[in-house]
């Protein structure tokens, strides 16, 4: 066969060609620096474009950009160029809180991918000048000569010039868990394809995990398969959640009443009263007391907190706003290898002298099946890189050990390697004594048959047991051995007379942790549908073994190419397993799915899993085998490639969506009372209630600081036995916008009523609005306590407060406290000192306009 060789001054490689005698040896000596130069000008360096990272200017502009943010950057202008510069610097210090929590997790997602790019430059060895050099896999280009060895990562998509037992690892491109056979080139137009046996072209990405070769490159960055399926990716638009297109739109409304309203409130004193400052005051009051800043604050708030919690089980969330979907997400599409399985080959039954055996963790291996385990381990390296001799030695010596059985002091005297034409490697070894040589072959079943010379009876029985241990998900190889006591040994394998022993049965074990993963996802209304570019059967095992609904079902990528979208909608009914898929259709099951209005997650490690994943409602990439490429498509990113960490996040997921819920009804409800109070004394020409600073104190203190007591708050118990929520419902719908409109009515009458009674008994406007404001105060505490759970009343909720709630509270009464009964606070607030019985009498009012909200709770299910 065409082999290479380094010539004797280590200079140059000769390529020879058995199949051309009459030509001349050929000499590689590579392209020169000088041209190597040109193309790296030219093409560029060959890596892929990374998602652009943010930097600290495009973080600011892009938390600024928030409508709501920006109304409040201008209200606090406004305050400063009318010399109400500490309630400017109040409000416009909130906005740095806001914009600094941003920083902070962009920050730590930004070092936390950078951790994880283990493949983003990987070193060659390439030919240049004549000389081998090992350069950065950035700086190698079209036309270069590179040379691959065991461990290798394949720098460039390249055509191999020749190769020795070259076997390679693509299944980062293909999804598929066995290694592939190359062959070397011999002049015939073959499309350049991942995936499948014999093709002369390694690509990009992929591991050399056996023998070696020499190639030379015909595509470097976005021209490689891997550049191709990133390139994809930007063809897909990703969509603005729902849940923010939500948001903005009540904000947007409100926005414009509460100018409207300040407009109005400006005409009014302008006219009545002739004060057009005083008119502008408290019409830019209102304004703020209707604008609802908490909501884009608070979204940003849960969804970064949220981040942090999913961090700790060890989920990277690389975009935020996916958070809010997770819980909605109805079908988990997942890829079998590294996802559903570890992506290893582990040796798990074997089959000798008419037996087949299971192997276990007990060390004790039946003395007949002794023989298959130590030819096994003679067929492979004595220090092995390929996955499978690794296996084979590592579980040989933990069953054989202090056994005849181990070789340690043999020499390696001559090795067979694997070719087309005899899909099976041997290797003669020779004992200490030299008497004779032993030979130990393995390789596909068939070739290893073929070189025992079997008979037709004796293979149609073995290929039978095959045949069984395939259907279990197996990839099977036979061991034979033969003995020479002959000095000169033979050329070919088939001059030996070997003898059959018996076949390894290797299988990718299922992750641990997977079939319980899959019973919860289902308890909670999620579908799983496993997309693999592994063999139907193998596929069916795994499904079976995963406790996957209808396992029996599936389509293969080429019966999928024949559906036209409608068709594969239809199909996407009921089929749960789809195997020999490649990348473009994964993408198609993808949105098929969406179309027939699913909400779908993807998983996923390799770069022929991006497109999916980046068009999927929710990505989630594997951290680490995942390609930079898959994670940078992603929304989330799995650290520990734990497939049940994925419905911890949706656990999570859900548990953020309702308490996001119940916060956002509190701060709708909250505001009613507070532009009331703000509207009200205007219409009945009262003294007015509400300053700057107390709007800012409402604001700074409580408002955002409750979001946190909100996103404390722990999940229901029967979280993950609900169905997932439907994701187009919106937010606020009739029964939440009811039940706030309530609560903030009630509010607002009995802080009303309590201010026009202070006037009616004689308090003067300060000492009526101190009042006023802290009975404001302690109905926003309650509102935050009875709005934490719809089904627990209001002594349960205390009994089990979480630590948030004791410390906003705490934090909230003991600022109330200082502007009260501090001089300098008391004075900037414009209050007055109250005495025991105003306290008291404040908080009981306050206590009625909530505590009705119980008896609702009980007749009403919400």
């Amino acid at each position: 066969m065409p082999g290479f060789f380094m010539s004797s001054d280590r200079k140059a490689i000769r390529l020879k060609d058995n199949l051309m005698p009459k030509e001349p040896d050929k000499v590689i000596s590579g392209l020169s620096q000088k041209e190597a130069a040109a193309r790296l000008e030219k093409d560029g360096f060959n890596e892929l474009p990374s998602q652009k990272r943010q930097n600290i200017f495009s973080i600011f502009l892009r938390v600024i950009s928030e409508p709501m943010l920006l109304l409040l950057i201008g209200s606090g202008m406004v305050y400063l160029f009318l010399g109400e510069v500490k309630d400017a610097l109040m409000l416009l210090s909130f906005i740095f809180v806001v914009i600094g929590i941003t920083f902070y997790q962009e920050r730590k997602t930004e070092r936390t991918l950078e951790a994880l790019r283990n493949l983003s430059s990987p070193r060659a060895l390439v030919i240049r000048d004549g000389e081998r050099k090992r350069i950065a896999g950035r700086e190698v280009v079209k036309g270069d000569i590179i040379l691959l060895h065991e461990g290798d990562r394949v720098p460039a998509d390249s055509r191999i010039l020749s190769c020795e037992n070259l076997s390679v690892d693509e299944s980062l491109i293909t999804g598929e868990s066995v290694p592939v056979r190359k062959s070397e080139a011999d002049g015939n137009p073959v499309n350049p394809r991942p995936g499948g046996d014999d093709l002369p072209f390694v690509f990009s990405g992929s591991l050399i995990v056996s023998g070696r070769g020499v190639a030379q490159v015909i595509s470097t960055g976005i021209y490689t398969e891997m550049g191709k399926i990133g390139k994809a990716l930007e063809t897909i638009k990703e969509e603005e959640t729902l849940l923010k297109k939500e948001t903005d739109r009540i904000v947007k409304i409100v926005t414009f009443i509460g100018i409207s309203l300040c407009i109005f409130i400006v005409v009014i004193y302008a006219l009545a009263k002739n004060d057009l400052l005083g008119g502008f005051l408290s019409g830019l009051a209102l304004s703020m007391a209707m604008l609802p800043e908490e909501f884009p604050v608070v979204l940003i708030i849960f969804l970064t907190l949220g981040a942090w919690r999913i961090s700790k089980r060890r989920v990277l969330t690389r975009k935020p706003a996916v958070i809010e979907t997770l819980g909605a997400a109805t079908v988990l599409c997942v890829d079998k290898t590294g996802t559903l399985t570890l992506n290893k080959m582990e040796l798990a039954d074997i089959f000798s002298n008419n037996s087949l055996y299971e192997l276990n963790d007990s060390g004790i291996l039946p003395e007949k099946h002794h023989d298959l385990m130590e030819y096994g381990i003679l067929a492979s390296q004595r220090d092995p890189f390929d996955p499978i001799e690794k296996e084979i030695k590592k579980k040989g010596e933990f069953y054989l050990k202090n056994t005849e059985h181990i070789h340690g002091n043999w020499n390696l005297v001559k090795e067979y390697p694997l070719s087309k034409e005899l899909l099976a490697l041997s290797h003669v070894w020779q004992s200490p004594d030299k008497e004779d040589f032993v030979i130990a072959a393995k390789g596909a079943p068939e070739a290893v048959l073929d070189l025992c010379h079997a008979r037709k009876s004796e293979k149609a029985k073995t290929l039978g047991t095959v045949r069984e241990m395939s259907e279990k998900g197996l990839r099977v190889l036979g061991v034979a051995k033969a003995f020479f006591t002959e000095s000169s040994l033979p050329n070919k394998q088939h001059d030996y007379d070997f003898e059959f022993v018996g076949l390894l049965g290797f299988i990718d074990p299922i992750r641990l942790a997977v079939p319980e993963a899959v019973k919860e996802a289902y308890n909670a209304g999620i579908r799983i549908v496993m997309i693999t570019g592994d063999y139907p059967g193998t596929a069916t095992f795994v499904a079976r073994k995963i406790g996957l609904l209808h396992p029996d079902d599936h389509i293969t990528g080429d019966q999928l190419s024949r559906l036209n979208h409608q068709e594969l909608r239809e199909k996407l009914r009921h089929i749960n397993i789809f195997a020999r898929i490649v990348p473009e259709q994964k993408l198609a099951i993808v949105n098929a799915l969406k179309a027939n209005g699913e909400i779908v997650a993807m998983t996923g490690d390799g770069v022929n899993d991006a497109p999916a994943l980046k068009s999927a409602n929710i990505g989630i990439a594997m951290g680490e085998r995942g390609t930079d490429v898959a994670r940078e498509a992603s929304s989330l990113v799995l650290l520990n490639d734990d497939f049940s960490s994925i419905v911890a996040a949706v656990r999570l997921g859900r548990r953020i969506y309702d308490n996001l819920k119940r916060a956002m009804g509190y701060i709708f409800a909250v505001h009613i009372p507070i532009a009331g109070m703000s509207l009200l004394p205007v219409i009945f020409n009262l003294p007015s209630v509400l300053l700057p600073a107390h709007i800012a104190f409402l604001e700074l203190i409580i408002d955002p600081a409750c979001s946190t007591v909100f996103e404390s708050e722990k999940e229901d118990e029967h979280i993950m036995q609900k169905p997932p929520r439907n994701l187009y419902q919106p937010l606020f719908n009739r029964g939440i916008i009811s039940i706030s409109i309530l609560q903030g009515i009630s509010v607002l009458v009995m802080v009303f009523l309590i201010f026009i009674y202070s006037l009616f008994i004689g308090k003067n406007d300060v000492e009526a609005r101190s009042v006023a404001f802290t009975t404001l105060v302690f109905a926003n505490l309650m509102l935050i306590v009875t709005n934490l759970s719809w089904t627990k009343n209001f002594f349960q909720i205390i009994l089990s407060a979480n630590r948030a709630l004791m410390i906003v509270s705490g934090f909230a009464l003991v600022s109330l406290f200082l502007v009260i009964y501090m001089p300098f606070l008391r004075s900037l607030f414009h209050f007055t000192f109250l005495h025991t019985d105003d306290l008291i009498l404040s908080f009981v009012t306050a206590a009625i306009a909530i505590l009705w909200f119980e008896i609702i709770k009980i007749f009403r299910k919400i």
